[in-house]
């Protein structure tokens, strides 16, 4: 199966879910899977505080008006996406879509990749990347959710915390 691109779909504003929803389904009917691969609306919870001073969580659209798909273009891919209601077409010079580089797809957290850890917390690391590329420092904290460590690192003569991300560290070999 090729792997797809991702490319950013123009919707009417509060057709997000709708076109993504009639897309899916588009793509079961017609079995265009290989084709159209994920369909995404990126969103994220926020905490807002209504007029009674009461907290509550609320989903919030990163991109009113876009939807993110993960394809691979052709004709067919490109027709059925184009043809949704609600679609009004893709991001890209004169409608030609053009698909998000690597570097798009990082900073938006589209894509997420999980990143095998063989350490853990107590462990002493060699820092392979990054300012402190070359130190050698000891785990203290590990978020892998949020892709982070804490790493004790002795500079100067002092013992430094440092924030790291998880892939940056690498176990030192026994």
């Amino acid at each position: 199966m090729e792997e797809g691109k991702w490319y950013v779909v123009h919707t009417y504003s509060g057709y997000e879910n709708k076109v993504a929803s009639n897309l899916k389904t588009v793509v079961e009917n017609r079995r265009l899977e290989d084709l159209i691969q994920e369909i995404r609306v990126p969103t994220q919870m926020v905490t807002e505080i209504g007029s009674d001073n009461k907290q509550k969580e609320v989903e919030r659209k990163l991109f009113p008006g876009y939807v993110i798909v993960k394809m691979v273009m052709t004709d067919e891919s490109w027709y059925a996406v184009r043809n949704i209601r609600g679609c009004t077409g893709f991001v890209g010079p004169s409608s030609k879509p053009v698909p998000l580089t690597e570097d798009e797809v990082k900073r938006l957290g589209v894509e997420v990749h999980v990143v095998e850890v063989l350490y853990k917390v107590g462990d002493s690391v060699n820092i392979i990347a990054g300012p402190l590329e070359g130190f050698v420092g000891t785990v203290e904290e590990m978020d892998i959710e949020n892709n982070r460590a804490k790493v004790v690192v002795s500079m100067f003569g002092r013992d430094t915390m440092a924030d790291i991300e998880l892939n940056q560290a690498e176990p030192i070999a026994m």
